[in-house]
């Protein structure tokens, strides 16, 4: 029983920790971050091991591979042997690691500002409001409108939602703070090389998979969350049923089409990533400007869903199951 009670003290404990501390502080921009390593390992790998050119398709799609499974691999095996040798000096020491491994992997709190950000940036001018929302998304916003700025804004809140805040809670409750931190490894390497462009299309085809089993379960979760805090209403959950498959990814357009349904907006159209034009389908129909009151809404879902799912997660790693997943 004490042995039981111990593992809950440090599973949750950790969680609470850093869930608190990215409310309040968000990613400090002079602090190291791991994600920025991440990035890094990801960048070195890439351009050692991609040829890039139809003719070695076969070897960059096997290097992607092992890329794509070994430096997650390698993530959460120092991981755990961080966590091992605080533990050795003291297990509060070994808390307060996990505790800042959960505050690093955690994203609410900046992409809540980068996103407010945007709409007072376009408040001062389009030019602004473009490179604003540059920073947080990957297509070409050299030409987007306002309106379109601000949809992008949106759509990013929604999406990150699921990437930046359920998905590592998610791989925590499983797998404690190697899962998470694991996790976004996978999640780096989807951001840099998962595209299907010419460049990445064979090298970055197996991490774009691995990211896409790892967000399965996570992006439905996702949606279901923000329909519960918008109401729990029947005709949001039809329209997330509806239009959740309107989306390139298997996953973004779970928790997109939660939160376009709540605002009665439309999400997706045609975008440019590195000079190429991908057509992604509409999410939803009602193409109308979106408003700083549209914003408030949808940071207010994104906070209450990401509170919603500390609290499964919490009540998740207080049953005898998933304490014995920490030890």
């Amino acid at each position: 029983m004490n042995d039981t009670l111990l593992y809950i003290a440090y599973s949750v404990a950790p969680l609470i920790i850093g869930w608190v501390l990215d409310l309040l502080l968000g990613d400090p921009p002079r602090l190291p971050h791991p994600v920025v390593l991440f990035g890094r390992m990801t960048a070195w790998c890439e351009h050692r091991f991609n040829r890039g050119s139809r003719e070695n398709a076969a070897y960059s799609r096997r290097a992607g591979v092992a890329v794509a499974v070994l430096l997650p691999s390698v993530v959460f095996a120092a991981t755990w042997g961080l966590i091992v040798l605080a533990g050795m000096v003291h297990p509060l020491v070994a808390l307060a690691v996990q505790a800042v491994l959960v505050f690093y992997c955690l994203a609410g709190t900046t992409l809540v500002r980068e996103v407010r950000d945007v709409f007072l940036a376009l408040d001062r001018s389009i030019d602004e409001g473009r490179r604003q929302v540059a920073r947080i998304v990957g297509r070409d916003t050299s030409a987007l409108s306002a309106h379109e700025v601000r949809t992008a804004a949106i759509e990013t809140l929604a999406e990150n939602l699921s990437d930046g805040v359920v998905a590592p809670l998610f791989w925590y409750m499983l797998l404690g703070g190697p899962g998470m931190m694991a996790y976004k490894m996978v999640n780096t390497l989807d951001s840099m090389i998962g595209y299907r462009t010419e460049r990445y299309r064979d090298f970055g085809r197996a991490a774009a998979r691995i990211d896409d089993a790892a967000n399965w379960l996570p992006a439905r979760i996702t949606a279901m969350l923000m329909v519960a805090v918008s109401g729990c209403r029947l005709s949001n959950l039809r329209f997330v049923l509806r239009y959740s498959s309107c989306h390139a990814s298997p996953n973004s357009g779970w928790p997109e089409a939660a939160l376009a349904g709540a605002l009665d907006c439309r999400f997706g159209g045609p975008h440019h990533y590195f000079g190429t034009l991908f057509y992604k389908p509409y999410i939803g129909c009602n193409d109308r400007p979106l408003s700083l009151t549209d914003m408030k809404k949808a940071v207010e879902i994104n906070r209450l869903s990401e509170i919603l799912m500390v609290i499964i997660v919490v009540i998740a790693l207080s049953t005898p199951y998933f304490p014995a997943l920490h030890s």
